[in-house]
């Protein structure tokens, strides 16, 4: 045994033992090195391991580029993942809800890096976790250049832990969005989400408890899946759909789609008008698209009118774009294309009704609801 380095005598308290185990974070980054390799892409070639990631703007191919950043978590979500051992997609979500905040400016997502905080780390969950972060920067086309794996005894507690994502993307200056031209006429198109994404799991997890439903129980809305492997479906990513529809119309600066608004906490309502200038607004018609039964479970127990449910979540629509009406057929080919399912749910109108000074998210009055959601 060896002698404490004040000369004190007694056996050392080690970091292991203050409950931080070194081997577990090493073996963590070996396990971890491949998912990563499998996420490179042109400009990011490095290995795991420096004290910083590496990205090349101009071996990416990028001109004269504008940085475009975004972090985010996956809320209460990570709750449902957590107390039923279901680690392997909530990395997915983490992904998601960074790049598609990058996409709706026209940026293309270039590399992801993680923040991972635990009580005491288990390599298998934290692998599994990393390996849904991998997939998530496949699907996006960013390369996973790098992360930090915080083990913290005495602030987490159990098999508790944390995640925050962090993207960073470029868009070529003139190409930014949206565009100051929005104007009345142009068509509201939308791209279905995968179900309830990341937002407002605080309210599911409270109506499941409400419904004395446990996670393996299966889901009122899909008898087939247990209500947690539902609830879990990870979030949508929409980047490369979107990207290739900006590029096959016509290009951000001149084509048809002017804005493009993620829709998450907030909803339809206060996520639409971020992305319109003040002098217009939005008309939806909630008949134009079918409502996934997820929703409707969640308006009857909860007993919730349509307008609090399109403030709090995204009730099918997980992407918009707003579009010129003369490029509109042109954008749903491509996006269609593409892989998605794209469906016109409104247009740009005149404002209505009382606006107030500084428009933002809460602006109400910038979208106007025509019929009610119509459930599956």
């Amino acid at each position: 045994m060896s002698q404490p380095a004040d000369g004190s005598p007694g056996k050392s308290i080690t970091y292991r033992e203050s409950g931080v185990d070194i081997d577990a974070g090493n073996a963590l980054v070996e396990a971890i090195k491949g998912i990563a390799k499998s996420t490179r892409r042109t400009g990011a070639d490095a290995d795991l391991g420096g004290f910083g990631g590496l990205f090349d703007l101009k071996g990416a191919g990028f001109r004269d580029p504008v940085l475009v950043a975004a972090n985010d978590g996956v809320g209460t979500k990570l709750r449902i993942a957590i107390d039923t051992g279901r680690h392997a997609t909530i990395g997915i979500d983490l992904v998601a809800m960074c790049v598609n905040d990058l996409v709706v400016q026209g940026a293309e997502p270039l590399f992801f890096l993680d923040y991972f905080a635990v009580g005491k780390l288990d390599v298998a969950t934290a692998t599994a976790v990393v390996s849904g972060i991998g997939e998530g920067c496949r699907q996006a086309g960013c390369a996973l250049i790098g992360g930090e794996t915080a083990e913290m005894p005495g602030h987490y507690k159990g098999a508790d832990y944390d995640l925050a994502g962090f993207a960073v993307g470029a868009v070529e200056r003139g190409e930014i969005l949206p565009r100051p031209d929005v104007a009345v006429g142009d068509i509201v198109i939308g791209l279905p989400s995968s179900g309830v994404h990341s937002n407002g799991y605080s309210l599911v997890r409270r109506l499941a408890a409400e419904e004395k439903l446990g996670w393996d129980d299966p889901a009122p809305f899909a008898r087939e899946k247990s209500l947690a492997d539902a609830l879990l479906e990870p979030t949508r990513i929409y980047v490369k759909p979107v990207l290739a529809a900006i590029e096959a119309s016509g290009g951000a600066l001149d084509g048809p789609i002017k804005a493009l608004a993620h829709i998450t906490g907030g909803g339809l309502s206060e996520n639409l008008p971020r992305v319109l200038p003040p002098t217009v607004a939005a008309t939806v018609d909630l008949t134009s698209w079918q409502t996934p039964a997820v929703f409707q479970w969640l308006a009857r127990a909860g007993r919730l009118p349509d307008d609090e449910m399109l403030r709090t979540f995204n009730c099918g629509i997980g992407m918009i774009a707003v579009v010129a009406k003369s490029g509109a057929d042109a954008v749903l080919a491509s996006l269609a294309a593409a892989g998605e399912r794209p469906v016109v749910i409104g247009e740009i109108t005149p404002p209505r009704g009382e606006k107030s000074s500084a428009k933002g998210k809460g602006d109400a009055w910038a979208v106007t609801y025509e019929g009610t959601l119509k459930f599956g």
